[in-house]
This record gives C-alpha cells, structure tokens and sequence, in this order.
C-alpha cells in the first residue's frame, strides 16, 4: 500500500505581506504548517530582505502559479547612488565608489532607457542557473560568471522621492523575471555614479496586493484556526489574466476527464489559451478550438 502525503486537501491562495528576513520558501513552508495543506508553493521568489505580496499557491491552486508568475508585478525600491556592491544591494561588498551624484532632472532622463523591452543580465547573486548550479553558489565562491542578457517588459519606471542626494526611490511595474537589483546596477552605470538596492517592496503582483496579504505574525496565531481559512482567496483568481468561458454540463464532465469539451458561445479567437468555469469553479485550462477547449490542466476541487 502506497504512502499517503499528510495534510489537507486543501486548495487556493493566501497572500502574505513578507518581511524582510526570510526566505520565500521558508514563507511557504509557515504557512502549509499553519494550515496542515498537503501542497503549497508561491508565485514568484522575494529576495530574502525583500518585503511585500508573496502569493502562497495551495492544492488546486498550484496549478495556476504559471499565470501569476507571468502577470505584471509593480515594485518600490530605494537606490543608494555611488556606490556598486557585489550582490547589487546593501548585502554585499561595496567594489566600486563615486563621489558624483545626479540631478533629479538627470535621473528622470537616464529612466527612459528602462522602459518597454530591455535586455537585462541578472545580478551575479541570482538564482539563474549557470551550467546546471545556481549563480549565487557560484558567486559565492568567489567566480565571476558570463551571465547572458535577457529580455524583460517594463511597463513603467517613475522617480517617486529623492530623500536626500545620496538616494532615490523608483516605482517599476514590470512583466516575469525582472531584477530590480540590476536596474539600480545599470542605472548607476548609466549615469556614471555606481548604485545599488537599499530596500525593496513589492507591492502588487497580478491582482493580490500587498495590503491585502497576512503578516508571518498573523499566520503563526492562526495556525490550526479555522479562522485562517477565511483568508484564503478562490483558486479561479489566479487565472484572472486569462479569459474565462462557460462549460455546458456535459462539457463540464469530459473536461473534467481530460478531454475537449464543449463550451458556450464566447467572442475568443481559435487557438486562444482560456479557462473554463462550470458553476463559478475552474474546471481546466486548454485551448479553445472550434467550440470546444482542448484541456492543459485539469482542476478537481
């Protein structure tokens, strides 16, 4: 007889606001603690001294942290002009200096170049893989690696304060895989000055906001609590990006099953990536082909 996996089947998300200090999978280890769920993870990784909306995927839900990995995120960070570290953020060690310091005028023009599509290398301290081991291991160790641009979509990079000369806080929203740290690097390279990240906060990833989400506090005085439940958002919200038909009943059933089904009439192209709803509930995601959608995941919930 098989082992079976502990905890409830339990399924959908859980925001968190995190704070600075732990790391992303530590977040989501707490909370499948708190709430005895059989699976979890996240959508996303936060930096360790990051804060902000780390979105906890639990049972059905984890089939959707695709499409909340994918959505547009929006950040606010601090940038400590002239200095550059090796890690790209206040952690590391300062390898290059500058007594230069922009202008407000100065910075606002040196953002132009960091909107729409850009090609960014990630941070030498990055969880990229090189070679089949992660950079930071590397990094750690004390090589410098070749790390290959890529591209990333920014929709949007405003200049929000400027504290004092030697700092400036920037708003980014921004599509999968960016790097705030190699903004501030690049920034401070294009401006002749060095920078690097001082502090972190992402305040909205897809449609969970970080003053929606439950402090690691929180978690922890509602562990076992039926309380906690009440937190938890509908798996469908993860499928917010994608349009949404209707099954019919026996459409329903096949989908269900892994197979196309029948959906009602809707506006969406052929080919289209959609998910489907039978009764207010995801039922799969798939492609819709000539009235029906041919299934890529299947929910049970």
């Amino acid at each position: 007889m098989g082992r079976r996996s502990k905890g409830r089947d339990i399924s959908g998300w859980l925001v968190i606001d995190k704070p600075a200090g732990p790391t992303s999978t530590t977040v989501v280890n707490k909370v499948r603690w708190a709430m005895n769920a059989k699976k979890a993870g996240h959508a996303g990784t936060l930096d360790p001294d990051a804060t902000g909306v780390l979105a906890i995927a639990l049972g059905e839900a984890t089939k959707t942290v695709p499409y909340i990995t994918d959505a547009l995120k929006a950040y606010t960070f601090t940038v400590r002009l002239g200095q550059a570290t090796n890690t790209d953020d206040a952690e590391g060690e300062v390898i290059a200096q500058s007594d230069m310091r922009p202008t407000d005028d100065q910075i606002k023009d040196a953002l132009g170049a960091f909107v729409g599509d850009i090609m960014q290398v990630p941070p030498q301290f990055s969880a990229v893989k090189i070679d089949g081991q992660r950079a930071y291991k590397r990094a750690r160790e004390g090589e410098e690696m070749e790390i290959a641009a890529r591209p990333l979509w920014v929709e949007e990079l405003l200049m929000t304060d400027r504290p004092d000369a030697d700092h400036v806080t920037l708003e980014m929203t921004c599509g999968k895989g960016g790097y705030v740290r190699s903004i501030a690097r690049d920034l401070g390279a294009a401006m002749g000055c060095f920078a690097h990240v001082r502090a972190l906060r992402r305040i909205w990833s897809g449609p969970f906001d970080a003053e929606d989400g439950l402090t690691l506090e929180q978690v922890e005085a509602l562990a076992g609590d039926p309380a906690l439940d009440a937190h938890l958002r509908p798996v469908e919200e993860g499928l917010a990006d994608l349009p949404e038909l209707k099954a019919t009943a026996e459409g329903a059933v096949r989908l269900r099953n892994g197979n196309p089904g029948m959906v009602l009439p809707s506006d969406v192209e052929y080919g289209d990536e959609v998910w489907v709803s039978f009764e207010g509930k995801a039922v799969a995601v798939g492609r819709y082909k000539a009235g029906e959608v041919h299934p890529a995941r299947v929910f049970n919930h």
